[in-house]
């Protein structure tokens, strides 16, 4: 399962909207029901870009999804192919401990982590 979202991720990625920064990151999100959901970035010259994590967490609640698995995330600039880690922001961070739990788990090209071990402390109460 892994492997096959970094593949998907690959390939998600390659829709991302990035005039400014040229950096393109795609994301799958599994579901605890076995449901993906993919984001990429979408970037624009205002304050209001979007990151992939969030794209794909915002298609799957609008479409009712409450229970998330993991998340798998691969970033590279646009003429590179993805093999350096890319780990989410601290924005999305904190907007994925709104969803999910501690034990929520957060793959990347060479690691896996839990959103504890990225996030110690959290804002939600």
């Amino acid at each position: 399962m892994y492997k096959e979202d970094i593949e998907l991720a690959k390939k998600v990625r390659l829709n991302a909207h990035s005039p400014y920064n040229k950096y393109k990151v795609g994301a799958v999100l599994r579901c605890k029901n076995n449901k993906i959901y993919t984001g990429c970035n979408i970037d624009n010259f205002g304050i209001q870009s979007i990151c992939a994590e969030r794209v794909a967490f915002l298609k799957a609640i609008s479409e009712g999804e409450k229970e998330f698995e993991c998340i798998t995330i691969v970033g590279s600039f646009e003429n590179e192919e993805p093999n350096k880690e890319c780990i989410p922001c601290g924005y999305c961070r904190q907007f994925m401990s709104e969803f999910t739990d501690d034990n929520f788990k957060i793959y990347t090209i060479d690691n896996e982590y839990t959103l504890k071990e990225l996030l110690p402390n959290n804002f939600n109460l």
